[in-house]
C-alpha cells in the first residue's frame, strides 16, 4: 500500500491505494514545518482513523508540501512520518515538485503554483531547477490567497474599499481594525488567517474592484517569475496549479495573455494526478 499526500499550509491531501485501487481519501490539516514541529506533525497523523488503521500496511509515502524546501525543513516532515509509518519508505518534496509532476509527468514546462502561496519553477521532465523564488507571505507570495488577504485588509483600514465591498466585509467578518491588527500581528499561523480572506473574493466574483486585484496580483506574479523562465525557456508549455489559478482562471488567461504568454493548463489540486503517477510506478 501507498500513500501520496500533497500539503499546503491550510490543508494536506491524502490518498492511500493499494495496487491501483484508492482505500482511503481525505484531509487533514497543512504539514507545514515552518509552522508545525515534528512533535505536532505526529499528533496530526495519531487523529486520522485511516491512518492510524493503515499505518502499518503502508510501505511508501510520498509527501509533497508547502514549506518543505530545504533538508532541515524536510527532515522534520521526515521524522514525523518516518516515526507514525514505522514499516514504510518516506520520500519527502517541496510542493513545487509535486505540482510539476502532476501537471507535466516527464515533460518539461514552466510551473506556477497560486493558492495560498505562489511559486514558480523550470521543470525539466525529472527535476525542479532551484531558483531563488518562494520567499514566503511576508517577502513574495504575489497573487497568493494570502496576498489577496493582505491586499483586502488594508484596503478596509485605509478606508479604500468601495463602500458596497466595504459593507459586506462587515457583515461577514465583524471585524474592526483592532481585532484586523491583533489577528495579524499576534496570532500564530498568520499566512493561514491571511488566506481565508480568499474565499470573499470567490463570494464578490465579478465586482470590478476585486478583478483589478486580482489581476494585479497576477501580475506581479508573471512579471516576477514567470516572464524571466519564459525567457530563459521560450519553447516550454505554461501550467498552474493552485486554489486561486483554478477559482480565477478567467482573469489568469486574460493577464498571462496580455503579457504574451500562454497557458497549456491549470489544475486546482495535484493529488489525483499525483496518485495516478505513483500507483502506475509501484
Amino acid at each position: 500500500m501507498i500513500a501520496v499526500v500533497y500539503s499546503g499550509s491550510n490543508h494536506a491531501d491524502w490518498r492511500l491505494s493499494d495496487k491501483g485501487r484508492t482505500i482511503a481519501s481525505f484531509k487533514t490539516n497543512g504539514i507545514n514545518p515552518y509552522f508545525i514541529d515534528e512533535k505536532h506533525i505526529i499528533q496530526l497523523l495519531n487523529k486520522n482513523i485511516n491512518l492510524i488503521h493503515h499505518a502499518e500496511e503502508i510501505k511508501r509515502i510520498y509527501f509533497f508540501g508547502a514549506g518543505s524546501s530545504s533538508k532541515e525543513l524536510q527532515a522534520i516532515v521526515h521524522n514525523a512520518l518516518s516515526t507514525f509509518f514505522k514499516f514504510g519508505k518516506v520520500t519527502v518534496s517541496h510542493d513545487i515538485e509535486g505540482a510539476a509532476i502532476a501537471c507535466c509527468r516527464n515533460t518539461p514546462g514552466i510551473i506556477g503554483i497560486c493558492g495560498s502561496g505562489s511559486n514558480a519553477a523550470w521543470y525539466d521532465g525529472r527535476k525542479v531547477k532551484p531558483n531563488n523564488y518562494g520567499l514566503g507571505y511576508i517577502l513574495a507570495d504575489e497573487g497568493s490567497g494570502n496576498w489577496l488577504g493582505k491586499q483586502l485588509i488594508k484596503a478596509f483600514m485605509n478606508e479604500t474599499l468601495p463602500e458596497n465591498l466595504r459593507k459586506k466585509f462587515v457583515h461577514k467578518y465583524e471585524a474592526d481594525r483592532k481585532t484586523l491588527l491583533e489577528k495579524v500581528y499576534r496570532q500564530k499561523q498568520t499566512a493561514l488567517y491571511l488566506s481565508s480572506f480568499s474565499e470573499f473574493y470567490i463570494e464578490n466574483d465579478g465586482d470590478e474592484y476585486l478583478k483589478n486585484v486580482i489581476k494585479d496580483g497576477f501580475n506581479r506574479l508573471i512579471t516576477t517569475y514567470l516572464l524571466p523562465l519564459h525567457k530563459q525557456y521560450p519553447q516550454a508549455y505554461l501550467h498552474f496549479e493552485g486554489s486561486v489559478a483554478f477559482a480565477f482562471q478567467d482573469y489568469l488567461r486574460e493577464t498571462t495573455a496580455e503579457a504574451g504568454l500562454e497557458i497549456a493548463g491549470i489544475i486546482k489540486e495535484p493529488i489525483n494526478n499525483l496518485l495516478t503517477y505513483y500507483s502506475n510506478k509501484n
